[in-house]
């Protein structure tokens, strides 16, 4: 007598469970590995807007570029990180933080300047009088948004990046 073996319900339902506790489990990490790797693609957007703004101090004598802090949409014509400095970077995305869903596409720019910082001298940048001799404490770009695990990125005066925050109100 020929017997079909196949699964029990009980295997089944094994199988299945284990399959839904993987899932659990897995899920949250690929959402962490995701966001972490979002963010390291920002950090290296701001490393770009970084040397295209070097490229435009040295074009410039030194002084920063005189800049609004953001627009609300594409259509304003103000000076915003994305006007000016399109032309040191070559392609427009530098500017978006692949985290960003929306800013992005309305406004052209998923970051924002400084406008503390508009036309001053390198040598004399400061936050408020303060920080001046610490251009590592002096934010000048950042995310519009806190888009990644660790909240906000920022591109600082010495020109290095940094998911931490370093700028207080003393020195």
């Amino acid at each position: 007598m020929s017997k079909n073996r196949g699964f029990t319900l009980i295997e089944l339902l094994v199988v299945v469970a284990i399959i839904a506790v993987l899932a659990g489990v897995g899920y949250p990490l690929a959402l962490t590995f995701i966001g972490k790797s979002r963010e390291a693609a920002c950090l290296g957007n701001l490393r770009q807007l970084g040397v295209g703004l070097q490229s435009y101090l040295l074009d410039h004598n030194n002084i920063m570029p005189d800049l609004k802090a953001g627009r609300a949409a594409k259509t304003e014509d103000v000076p915003v990180l994305d006007t000016v400095l399109l032309s040191y970077l070559g392609s427009p995305d530098a500017f978006q933080c692949p985290a960003d869903k929306q800013q992005f596409k309305t406004t052209g720019c998923s970051y924002f300047w400084n406008f503390l910082l508009s036309g001053k001298p390198v040598s004399q940048l400061s936050v408020f009088g303060l920080n001046k001799d610490r251009p590592d404490k002096i934010p000048l770009i950042s995310d519009k948004e806190a888009w990644h695990p660790h909240g906000t990125n920022f591109l600082y005066a010495d020109l290095s990046v940094s998911n931490k925050v370093r700028f207080a109100a003393g020195n």
